[in-house]
């Protein structure tokens, strides 16, 4: 019989920044089913449009980005501080940071891009 699985603390402070640009940062907590990230933007940063099989919610902690949702120009929303936006997957979306953000990023199942490096779209240096 497995042993029954342990809690994991973790601490952002201790979990070093993986810097993808000059504007666009990001610290992960991965589980089995899930992943968390704090990610970092810097006012004007841009993330391109993309999609991905991973359902996600952003959570603004602080700052505030214009999402494009969906296709050619697709419907704008702007999520600010306390304010949660949900992308079901495959939607696909674009960001443009309106100030300096911190974003929460929950993704389900976790981006298997975001961990083996493979996400170019993003890493812009």
């Amino acid at each position: 019989m497995d042993p029954t699985p342990q809690a994991t603390l973790h601490r952002w402070n201790d979990i070093p920044v993986d810097q993808l640009s000059d504007t666009i940062g990001r610290r992960l907590i991965t589980g089995n089913d899930m992943m968390l990230a704090h990610v970092y933007l810097k006012k004007g940063a841009i993330v391109p449009r993309h999609f991905h099989v991973n359902e996600q919610i952003t959570y603004i902690l602080e700052g505030a980005l214009r999402f494009q949702i969906g296709e050619g120009e697709g419907e704008e929303i702007i999520v600010r501080a306390g304010e949660v936006l949900h992308i079901p997957s495959n939607v696909p979306h674009a960001a443009e940071a309106l100030e300096d953000t911190l974003d929460v990023d929950i993704f389900s199942p976790p981006r298997q891009d975001w961990l083996d490096g493979s996400d170019a779209y993003l890493r812009q240096k």
